[in-house]
């Protein structure tokens, strides 16, 4: 019998009526709760960090996804979180249950588990952290030039993401070179400012540094510094490259300062703070999207739930007595991803509210707010110069089907500049990432937040000059593989795209390029290591940007 069954013949339906569905549901909610075994709790709690907190929060508060509220949660009702857990939402919730990622029996114990408050993730110390730190090879014993003959600027760092492992692939050979651990469901990577290294970021918190001149690329250090965390980068300003490292923090709210050679933890910044305007205090203020300036020696921090966008100045770090100077911008709340527009201005997606936010890292100011879609999520977004409107910046939408296409130089367009000059549409919602390169006619999307099979399988090509969709295909064999398609990078050169099927980790998919001008698919890697690859990143177009 069940807890709803108990509960009619405890009350009876006139009781029922009069104190009103509501309660009801709030009852069984308390009932449901109660019935977790520490077991269950536990395996709820792995998966709940392992699929949701990225967009409900580690405290459910909601940023890119809505706040998770346990009454408010019992107000749907046990089916209904079932039901969407299963089989996703339109505007980018996944279908973890169609896919086949969680069976009926993981999706009724999430949609229990989302009914109880949820667990106080633990806050490691400074010292905790320090004691994760490892180095392998150490600066003094690395090659001074490559080990190999392999044009390993145009090497993949292909993200296998439940393997908890990158797999480094010869761009030209279209041949897995190693593979290498890294933490659990990294995220990113990125590469350096010379570009020799790639740095590593799991959804674990561990960062690792990856030398892909030695034979073959190994990590040759690695640090933790957080429970949860999303992004990495290095100092790039003129007589800093490669000397430091930032780790943005999901939990503990933190950002935290390594050595750029060995990730040895330097410095750790609680970014705890409050909200611009009504001053709330935010406890659960996890950095988003990080990147290094070219025009001075710090980095752009974006504050997810409190709305801030912090320049570091890494260049006083180890002055004595001198504290890390920090100017804070109070921009807009729910800041994510973004990337660069004329290599000056930073444009970063507060996808919760629909905009996009555009600080110039010049004059070290905000300087323009713009509507977006629903959702926004570029990425790093795509940059190139339209015939009529100048330099353009697009991002994809995840809750809206279009490409929001921005006007980006206010010195030579003027009349252009930070406004929205095409809402290019698409066929389907779940976009989660969009590229192009100088060297190709299109910008490619994707659709893997689509709890439609079908979307999921396909990709569309947009053509830049008469900014509308030229062709939309379904790639054969991953709807068979249950796969999405997801992550289109260009090689060094532009002349291909290279797109992840990504599935589940019990079953191989693949990895698949096409021709950057026809669009015709060139080949496919396969084996057994394909497994749930996701992002890929090209050493070059990573290194300086291009995208």
């Amino acid at each position: 019998m069940s807890y709803w069954d108990i509960f009619i013949l405890v009350l009876g339906g006139k009781a029922m009526r009069r104190l009103g569905l509501a309660l009801g549901f709030l009852l069984l909610a308390g009932a449901l709760a109660q019935g977790l075994s520490p077991g269950e709790k536990e395996q709820a709690a792995q998966i709940y960090f392992d699929r949701c907190a990225g967009c409900h929060g580690v405290l459910r508060k909601g940023a890119t996804g809505p706040a998770l509220d346990p009454k408010k949660m019992a107000e749907r009702g046990l089916e209904y979180l079932k039901a969407v857990i299963f089989g996703g939402l339109p505007g980018g919730m996944p279908d973890w249950g169609r896919q086949g990622i969680l069976s009926e029996k993981e999706t009724e114990l999430m949609a229990r588990f989302l009914l109880e408050e949820p667990p106080a993730p633990p806050i490691p110390t400074y010292e905790e952290i320090r004691r994760t730190w490892k180095v392998y090879v150490p600066p003094e014993k690395r090659p001074t030039k490559p080990e190999h003959t392999r044009n390993w600027q145009n090497f993949f760092g292909q993200v296998l993401r439940d393997t908890g492992q990158v797999a480094i692939i010869d761009g030209d050979k279209k041949e897995l070179v190693t593979i290498v651990p890294t933490g659990f469901a990294t995220h990113i990577l990125r590469s350096s400012a010379t570009g020799r290294y790639f740095m590593a970021i799991g959804r674990d918190g561990k960062a690792s540094l990856i030398d892909l001149w030695m034979n073959p690329p190994r990590v040759v250090a690695e640090s933790k510094p957080c429970v949860d965390a999303r992004s990495i980068e290095s100092s790039k300003f003129k007589g800093y490259e490669d000397k430091y490292a930032v780790v943005g923090c999901y939990w503990p709210p933190t950002m935290v300062i390594l050595d750029g050679l060995t990730l040895e933890p330097l410095k750790m910044v609680s970014t705890m703070s409050y909200t611009k305007g009504a001053g709330e205090f935010v406890q659960e203020a996890r950095v988003a999207a990080i990147v290094a300036s070219q025009f001075n020696p710090e980095w752009i921090v974006n504050l997810k739930e409190s709305g801030q966008t912090w320049l570091v100045d890494y260049s006083k770090l180890n002055q004595k007595g001198r504290p890390l100077p920090i100017t804070m911008i109070d921009t807009e709340r729910f800041l994510h991803d973004g990337g660069w527009a004329l290599k000056r201005y930073f444009i970063v997606a507060a996808n919760a509210v629909n905009k996009l936010i555009v600080i110039d890292t010049k004059t070290r100011e905000f300087v323009a707010e713009v509507e977006a879609g629903v959702r926004p999520h570029p990425g790093r977004g795509s940059n190139w110069t339209h015939p009529t409107y100048g330099p353009v910046w697009a991002t994809g939408n995840i809750g809206s089907p279009e490409v929001t296409v921005v006007g980006v130089d206010p010195e030579k367009h003027p009349q252009h500049a930070w406004k929205v000059i095409k809402r290019i549409q698409l066929p389907y919602t779940g976009n989660l990432f969009i590229k192009t390169h100088p060297n190709s006619p299109w910008v490619i999307v994707d659709f893997p937040m689509s709890p439609s099979p079908e979307a999921a399988a396909s990709l569309c090509a947009i053509d830049k000059r008469k900014l509308e969709v030229a062709k939309c295909w379904e790639v054969p064999g991953a709807q068979d593989l249950k796969a999405r398609m997801v992550h289109p990078e260009f090689n060094k050169g532009g002349t291909e795209i290279w797109v992840s099927a990504w599935g589940s980790k019990d079953t191989p998919t693949f990895i698949v390029v096409y021709d950057a001008l026809t669009l015709k698919e060139k080949a496919r890697i396969t084996g057994d290591w394909v497994r749930t690859p996701t992002g890929k990143f090209n050493v070059y177009n990573t290194a300086y940007d291009i995208y």
